[in-house]
């Protein structure tokens, strides 16, 4: 297991300084965004939350001390870092490299079977590898945001050349006739707090989208004056629009023969059968009372992504317990953008939902809070301190998630206006 843990970790830090290696020192230091901190914070980050995990706190006892100073996050948000005098690239890797020394050192000593609580079954090691994952995707959401020329991606991954004819049914809903349901799960080995416990709910029959809302959909909405339609808007989605001066998806301009995006280094012509990007909860909560229905709840969205009603039990993934690959999804990144609906025909769940790992984050309904049973490990600012209305959940990940950081239960969160994440949604009615 020592082995595989060290291969784990060693992976992931090749892809986060492939994603850095065509950047200036001048680009990785400025702050492009409010948004967005510099990417050599995060590179730092990176480095001290290794730090902490797995030497200082590998043994216990366990908590948030978190890294003083300028790599505390609670301490520095993301607006402020450009001003802190921080490393340049070659710092960063040197500081990263030689805590991974520490950290290799320290990992043949540990007993992963009978050892410190933390690292049974590699968890300390998983948190820390989904951490830096995690931050590989903010760090592109901070490269689809660059100032000056556009980010160069390294390297670029193709989507499936035998993808299936796109679909014709794109407005079907599936249905789940209602009942008992189990959600969450009780992994301790590689799972989030929040994931836990796995519980039974009773959930009403309710309809759900077969695919993800399309640009060419989204594009309708916006052509029916849906950013000017206040009847499709909630009093905060109103407010929002008024602060905003919103009126299309982020990344998208009008011109003469039609909309436009960049993603990335790539601008053209918005492509209309790929799923809404970069939409905010707002958004698509008033597209959604467009057509007459609502976003799902996150527990709906579990249940269509995951639930397999001929056995009574969830999977882990739509398509099985198999993990999470570029050939089953579009996501690790390097595909550097959204796939045509249905292009993974194998990503489809046993309810009939298509694409509900990978592509965009899909909003939800629903606010983040704990599941019954919650017990915040190894430490509440994680999960804990972020509970309450103030958030939306998402789920699904995306393109630009890694492998490592998604999974049917996993539950990320944001702000209700974010829009520089990946983000997109499918809609729900009641049955």
């Amino acid at each position: 297991m020592h082995g595989a843990v060290r291969a784990m970790l060693e992976e992931t830090r090749e892809r986060t300084l492939l994603l850095v290696s065509t950047m200036s020192d001048e680009d990785l230091a400025r702050q492009h965004d409010p948004l967005m901190g510099p990417i050599v914070w995060d590179l730092a980050h990176i480095a001290h939350f290794e730090e902490l995990w797995l030497t200082r706190n590998l043994d216990g006892p366990i908590r948030f001390v978190e890294m003083p100073g300028m790599f505390n996050p609670m301490e520095n948000p993301r607006s402020e870092r450009g001003e802190l005098p921080l490393p340049r690239l070659e710092q960063c890797v040197a500081l990263m490299a030689g805590i991974r020394e520490q950290v290799l050192a320290r990992l043949r000593r540990v007993d992963l079977d009978r050892g410190p609580q933390l690292a049974r079954e590699g968890f300390v090691y998983h948190l820390v590898n989904q951490h830096e994952a995690q931050h590989n995707e903010t760090m592109l959401q901070t490269m689809q945001l660059k100032q000056g020329a556009p980010y160069q991606p390294p390297a670029r991954r193709p989507h499936p050349e035998s993808s299936p004819p796109p679909p014709t049914d794109r407005g079907r809903m599936v249905v789940f006739a209602g009942g008992e349901v189990t959600l969450g799960t009780d992994d301790r080995s590689g799972v989030y707090d929040n994931e836990r416990p796995r519980h039974r709910r009773s959930l009403a029959p309710f309809a759900i989208d077969a695919y993800p809302v399309t640009n060419a959909e989204y594009a309708g909405f916006i052509e029916a004056d849906g950013y000017r339609r206040p009847e499709f808007w909630s009093v905060a989605g109103q407010e929002w629009l008024a602060e905003s001066g919103a009126s299309a998806p982020a990344y998208w301009e009008r011109r003469h023969d039609g909309w436009w995006s960049r993603v990335m280094d790539r601008e053209g012509p918005v492509a209309p059968d790929h799923p809404v990007c970069h939409v905010c909860f707002h958004e698509a909560e008033a597209f959604a009372r467009y057509t007459g229905k609502r976003l799902p709840t996150e527990a709906e969205w579990e249940v269509a992504a995951t639930w397999d009603p001929a056995t009574g039990t969830a999977r882990r993934f739509p398509w099985g317990d198999e993990s999470a690959t570029p050939d089953l999804a579009n996501v690790d990144q390097l595909s550097f953008g959204t796939a045509p609906v249905g292009a993974y025909a194998g990503n489809v769940s046993p309810l009939g939902c298509y694409g509900m790992i990978g592509d965009v984050w899909e909003w939800t309904a629903s606010n983040f809070v704990g599941y019954p049973g919650f017990e915040a490990y190894p430490y509440p600012e994680y999960s804990e301190t972020s509970f309450g209305a103030e958030y939306q959940v998402l789920r699904g990940g995306s393109w630009a998630t890694r492998p490592s950081a998604i999974r049917g239960t996993f539950r990320n969160w944001d702000y209700p206006i974010r829009r520089q994440i990946f983000s997109g949604f499918r809609c729900a009615q009641d049955g």
